[in-house]
């Protein structure tokens, strides 16, 4: 990506911390090919359009993240009608699952001093006795990128310092995304209706004919909750640290005249 300066490409790609200018995982990762945000752009009728859902989007999974983080700490939070059915979901069903959030640990940005990245955690959680990360996506599925994100902030919070610093209570044991979004059901043929962005998708059910697209019977808006664990984590990590190397690559020149590869 161009960038006019410097300074833009900091601001761009990274945060400062102490003074010391650190990549951000998230913008490390953009050097992976994800398949289907590509499918997104190619459904949608020109790159203007889909960068409006996508920002859109990306303005309503913060919403959905502030809501949930403000409420798993005991804040006060006045929740959006337009995300009102997914907050409410994922309430019900954190009371079957019981997820606690660790409030000290809730967007922390952390810092890798071995690999020299940082990122920010939405949360160290605890599951069913077990301790670790804890990451928040609204999208429609579980995608790879995921696994190297969430096993990067593993590998920072396994550094002495940073377990120091921090004053972790134990040891990282493992990783989780949770997903929260909100869907309407077809009563007839069990498809579903996302709409995000302003963007309508259905998926058909695997067990059921579809219905005619004019016949779906449309339930109410409700939320769609899963909570993933990925336990297994060290080609993940491996995986990110090859990614950080092709991105350094990628953006030598930029790197170079801020001294970070010095």
């Amino acid at each position: 990506m161009w960038h006019k300066d410097a300074t833009e490409f900091k601001e761009a790609n990274g945060h400062e911390i102490n003074g010391i200018w650190y990549p951000r995982v998230t913008k490390i990762l953009d050097v992976k090919a994800k398949p289907a945000l590509e499918n997104f752009f190619r459904e949608m009728e020109s790159f203007a359009a889909a960068d409006e859902v996508k920002n859109k989007s990306a303005v309503e999974g913060t919403l959905v993240h502030e809501a949930v983080q403000g409420l798993l700490t005991g804040q006060a939070v006045s929740v959006s009608d337009a995300i009102k059915p997914a907050v409410d979901g994922f309430s019900e069903f954190n009371v079957k699952r019981n997820i606690i959030f660790h409030k000290e640990y809730v967007e922390r940005k952390i810092i890798s001093q071995r690999y020299r990245y940082a990122g920010t955690v939405d949360a160290l959680a605890t599951v069913d006795g077990k301790f670790g990360v804890l990451d928040i996506k609204t999208s429609a599925g579980f995608y790879p990128e995921y696994n190297l994100q969430t096993a990067a902030y593993v590998m920072a919070l396994q550094e002495f310092s940073v377990k120091r610093e921090l004053a972790l209570p134990r040891d990282i044991e493992t990783r989780w995304i949770l997903r929260i979004n909100q869907h309407r059901i077809c009563r007839a043929c069990g498809a579903t209706m996302r709409e995000k962005g302003g963007r309508i998708k259905v998926k058909n059910s695997r067990s059921k004919s579809p219905c005619p697209d004019i016949a779906h019977e449309w339930g109410v808006l409700e939320g769609d909750i899963a909570l993933k664990e990925f336990p297994y984590f060290y080609k993940d990590m491996k995986a990110f640290v090859a990614a950080k190397t092709l991105w350094e690559w990628e953006n030598e020149y930029w790197l170079a005249r801020i001294g970070y590869l010095q």
